[in-house]
């Protein structure tokens, strides 16, 4: 396990310290566009006045699943976990965006984006390619901006995907009724 951490913190310290000007500032602007889930809000909206029938079903899958995502990350993951933000000095300047206060494990972001884009995927495939190239490009700019470690990213995407799945299935089952 202390392998792993340290393995972590290495992938972060390199990402952080690593120039990068051409990417810094849109990534200090996508990380915070996606809070409070305002990226998928958005995307939802478009789709559900753009889309027709299945546009709507899709806007429906993927916010449901972001709030079931939420619910769960922020009301009984997080709190489990004790791990810390990490060390901000290694950042880039450039890369500045707010430092939450709350846990660093896993990415509600990262989970956020994750679970819209399943969801959405389970009405409109295609658009959930779409999506889940997004949601890792939030993901990622979770760990370039330093508000996550790399570990905290990826546990996010997978516990997103996950809940998004049986959020979707469970709403394909009451919808065939």
């Amino acid at each position: 396990m202390e392998d792993a951490e340290r393995l972590d913190h290495a992938v972060y310290a390199a990402i952080a310290r690593t120039p990068s000007p051409s990417i810094d500032q849109t990534m200090a602007r996508l990380s915070p566009a996606a809070d409070y889930g305002r990226l998928s809000i958005a995307t939802a909206t478009v789709l559900a006045a753009a889309g027709g029938r299945t546009g709507r079903r899709g806007a429906l899958s993927g916010l449901a699943a972001l709030g079931a995502t939420a619910t769960v990350v922020n009301a009984v993951v997080r709190p489990l976990g004790r791990r810390r933000r990490p060390d901000v000095s290694e950042r880039q300047e450039s890369r500045y965006v707010r430092l939450p206060s709350s846990r660093s494990f896993p990415s509600g972001h990262s989970a956020g984006a994750f679970a819209f884009a399943t969801g959405v995927a389970h009405v409109m495939p295609r658009t959930g390619v779409a999506l889940r190239g997004l949601a890792a490009l939030v993901a990622y700019s979770r760990v370039h901006t330093g508000v996550h470690y790399p570990v905290d990213a990826m546990a996010g995407a997978l516990l997103g995907t996950a809940i998004a799945q049986l959020t979707s299935h469970a709403l394909a089952r009451r919808e065939a009724r």
